[in-house]
């Protein structure tokens, strides 16, 4: 049985969906991360072509261990030893049947928002890969473009700072301080409105805590 927050997710998801449609996005809401990883795992197909970018989310619904067992090809991205590698992989993740990652914040709206340190997951996002798949936790939702952005470069990027082991000013006051440090993972702010090809982006919602 549902508890009273669970339901309040299934309610809010369920207009959500309805406005991912309206900008060209698929959209489906999972209760569980369970759930949320079979539906995932049902987009793809044998022989497929899978990048991904940098995602805790991913990581915590089991995604990555899944894909072990999948018939397909995984771009890994973390096997780059060398940055000409690693330029390689991201050029062959362009070209992905599939690209994984979350969002960092979504709008009651259905805008996408997001903030890239290199850049190569909100290359992904708007263009290349055949389908881009995201997992979204729905503490990621935020009231409009402009809460969105403060969740992301408050509550969301210091712990990441502080999970990859970056020096920023956010990584040890906790609060973005709109910094310009080499380490900075705020290089580009990126608004998904609308998909220019119908259910090319696919939101999986999921009525747990994911992420940051």
């Amino acid at each position: 049985m549902q508890n009273p927050k669970q339901q309040n997710y299934e309610n809010i998801a369920d207009g959500l969906i309805d406005a991912f449609h309206s900008r060209g996005f698929e959209g489906v809401y999972c209760p569980t991360r369970a759930e949320a990883l079979s539906v995932a795992l049902s987009f793809l197909t044998p022989g497929c072509t899978v990048a991904y970018g940098g995602s805790v989310s991913c990581q915590e619904i089991g995604l990555f261990e899944a894909l072990k067992d999948f018939d397909c090809t995984v771009i890994d991205r973390s096997a780059a030893k060398t940055p000409e590698e690693a330029r390689s992989i991201y050029a062959a993740s362009v070209l992905s049947d599939f690209y994984f990652c979350s969002s960092n914040a979504v709008t009651l709206d259905g805008e996408l928002v997001n903030i890239d340190g290199n850049g190569n997951r909100v290359a992904c996002i708007i263009t290349g890969p055949k389908n881009v798949i995201m997992i979204v936790g729905m503490n990621k939702l935020s009231k409009d473009v402009n809460s969105a952005v403060d969740r992301v470069r408050n509550f969301a990027a210091p712990p990441n700072c502080v999970r990859l082991g970056l020096s920023t000013p956010c990584s040890k006051y906790g609060r973005c301080s709109d910094c310009l440090s080499s380490d900075c993972i705020c290089s580009d702010i990126v608004i998904t409105r609308k998909s220019r090809v119908p259910g090319r982006i696919k939101i999986i919602l999921v009525g747990e805590e994911l992420g940051y």
